[in-house]
């Protein structure tokens, strides 16, 4: 799990001050506050990653508030609770509140961040991005800004590594099963993963997704063993992660 290091929101602070240079707006001109909303995963499985991203933001803005706050303007923080084990946040409320805010941080995870960038787009709001796996590669938002510095090629950048050190591997590893959740994350990091298992010569046995909402992966996990890989990608969050873990410790 990773986690936004203050140097790296104060960074982040440093592409905010630019951005309201380059469209004109200078301290003299408002001493209104700067408001930054975001959404965050403070309950469910996600929660632990949330209120941790939670307390850095908040530190952030108490620290630059009291430095005098960004081009001489206070930080204002607006947040709601986007976790996935809640109902969706209803589109109307979602732009009422983009409406109201200068800029917007994504919630923890691709997830949340893809859900907001229509509406985010809409109402053409800076959006700065924590920890989202190729969430604009889609969408092609110009005021889109990623904070993970992970490369060109995001998709094929997240598995690079697992699949590098298993090609080194002696003997080399002849199978991969590739499972992960159907939702945006897992999907395109299951995408890149296919496409690192092709370049080094890995053939794919298993490779499918399941239900977002899965709670027990016995049935997943006896269905991998069936296949006999040799390696196993699992696209997924914490939570799933931890279930797959203890189902494959009970089924192998």
């Amino acid at each position: 799990m990773h986690l936004p290091s203050r140097s790296l929101v104060s960074r982040a602070a440093s592409v905010l001050a630019a951005f309201f240079l380059s469209i004109g707006v200078a301290p003299a001109q408002s001493m209104q506050p700067i408001k930054i909303g975001f959404g965050m995963a403070l309950t469910g499985g996600l929660a632990a990653g949330g209120k941790q991203a939670l307390l850095v933001y908040e530190l952030w803005a108490e620290e630059i508030n009291a430095r005098g706050g960004l081009l001489g303007r206070k930080v204002e923080l607006t947040k709601y609770d986007d976790s996935r084990a809640l109902p969706p946040f209803p589109a109307s409320i979602r732009s009422s509140w983009t409406s109201k805010v200068d800029i917007v941080l994504s919630g923890y995870g691709t997830v949340p961040t893809a859900a907001a960038m229509p509406v985010v787009m809409q109402h053409r709001k800076l959006f700065l991005s924590l920890f989202a796996l190729a969430a604009n590669d889609q969408f092609k938002y110009d005021r889109y800004f990623q904070m993970q510095p992970n490369g060109p090629d995001a998709k094929v950048e997240f598995s690079r590594g697992y699949f590098e050190l298993a090609a080194a591997l002696k003997p080399k590893p002849q199978t991969v099963a590739v499972v992960g959740a159907d939702a945006e994350f897992s999907v395109l990091a299951m995408e890149g993963a296919r496409e690192n298992a092709k370049k080094h010569g890995f053939r794919l046995v298993y490779d499918r997704t399941y239900p977002p909402n899965t709670v027990e992966f016995g049935t997943v996990v006896r269905a991998i063993k069936a296949t006999n890989p040799d390696l196993v990608f699992i696209a997924s969050y914490p939570p799933d992660s931890s279930g797959m873990i203890r189902s494959v410790v009970s089924v192998f």
